[in-house]
């Protein structure tokens, strides 16, 4: 009896009605769990519906941009001829309008692509000019990373006239014991995609193993790239950046060797130094559906079409040592079959991924 004014308490507490609403909306959740069934299905089933439209969304607009980047090259490339005659006849450096009119105003059935070219500033192969990489060089760790991973890159830079591309491949892929098959295949992919055999540097290193267990000394890398760089008088390198792509430990050894020149201002005043875009999981696998971000996020890049894309395939195709099904699988859904997003580096981009590395 004596404890009547506490059960009092409670009823007059649990008498307020946000108490009670709160009450009745459990007691009709929890004996009813249909109700929560029912309930999650429909909110789960609108998100979901609002993810494929989404997705759809971003699917027109990858292949839209992908047909129209292509469509605007081929405008560029076909009115860089014309000026490139003219001002080779009136040996001046000047650039020219493009098939201009009479009246100096361009000409209407070329505005369209001229004003989308200047505002949207897509072209499908973006890279410095070429009067700074003439004679290039692609730093791979093994045979079949030429093609694998910078195939658009190899085949953009051998359509460029008066580019001459050279091959370091720092190790003779013996793995698997298969050195002299994988040589010759490296031989023969170069061949597909445009480069002489007097252009392929293969190194035989005992110190540089092709074993992802065995770390390869900087050191040792970095004076083999500088003697090549040198006695070919290389104006530009290309290769792995600090995460290799595939994370591959021989990968990211070639960039620390290439970064460790830079940093030690060993490499020619003269030679520009560019790695490749290493991305996530994700996107390395939406094909030409990446698109859209390498536009935008990257500074120089290499789109392929469909056609050229082949050939990049046929040269990973010689490479029938290393062509596991997954490797079928990769190059038809792989987005280094069809893009390149490169970075230029520089002292300063050195200087914070080393501090980076040694943390």
């Amino acid at each position: 009896m004596r404890f009547n004014w506490l059960s009092e308490y409670v009823a007059s507490i649990s008498s307020i009605s946000p108490w009670r609403q709160l009450q009745q909306q459990v007691q009709q959740l929890v004996p009813n769990p249909q109700a929560i069934y029912c309930r999650l299905r429909s909110s789960s089933a609108e998100a979901l519906e609002h993810v494929l439209i989404a997705c759809a969304v971003y699917l027109l607009v990858c292949l839209g941009l992908y047909k129209l980047t292509f469509w605007l090259s081929e405008c560029a490339a076909g009115a860089q001829s014309p000026r490139d005659e003219d001002s080779n006849n009136a040996g001046s450096g000047d650039q020219e309008e493009l098939n201009p009119s009479p009246d100096g105003n361009p000409p209407p059935s070329g505005g369209l692509k001229q004003a989308l070219q200047s505002g949207l500033r897509l072209r499908s192969v973006r890279l410095p000019k070429t009067a700074h990489m003439e004679r290039v060089l692609l730093i791979t760790a093994h045979p079949d990373d030429e093609c694998m991973f910078f195939g658009p890159l190899i085949y953009s830079l051998t359509q460029r006239q008066g580019c001459q591309v050279y091959i370091l491949c720092l190790s003779n892929g013996n793995f698997e014991h298969k050195a002299k098959v994988r040589r010759q295949e490296l031989w023969r992919s170069c061949s597909k995609l445009g480069i002489p055999e007097s252009n392929i540097v293969l190194m035989n290193a005992t110190n540089l193993p092709d074993d992802p267990y065995v770390d390869w000394r900087p050191d040792a890398v970095a004076s083999l790239i500088l003697h090549t760089v040198e006695s070919l008088d290389i104006q530009a390198i290309f290769t792995f950046d600090r995460d290799g792509v595939s994370s591959h430990p021989n990968h990211c050894a070639v960039y620390y060797a290439a970064a460790s020149l830079c940093l030690a201002n060993l490499l020619p005043k003269d030679c520009k130094f560019y790695t490749l875009d290493s991305i996530n999981v994700v996107r390395k696998y939406l094909s030409i559906l990446d698109l859209l971000c390498t536009c935008f996020m990257s500074t120089h890049w290499c789109i392929l079409n469909w056609k050229e894309a082949a050939i990049v395939r046929s040269a990973m195709k010689e490479h029938q040592s290393q062509m596991r099904w997954f490797r079928w699988l990769y190059i038809y859904t792989s987005r280094y079959m069809f893009i390149n997003s490169m970075r230029q580096i520089n002292l300063s981009d050195v200087e914070l991924e080393m501090q980076i590395h040694d943390n």
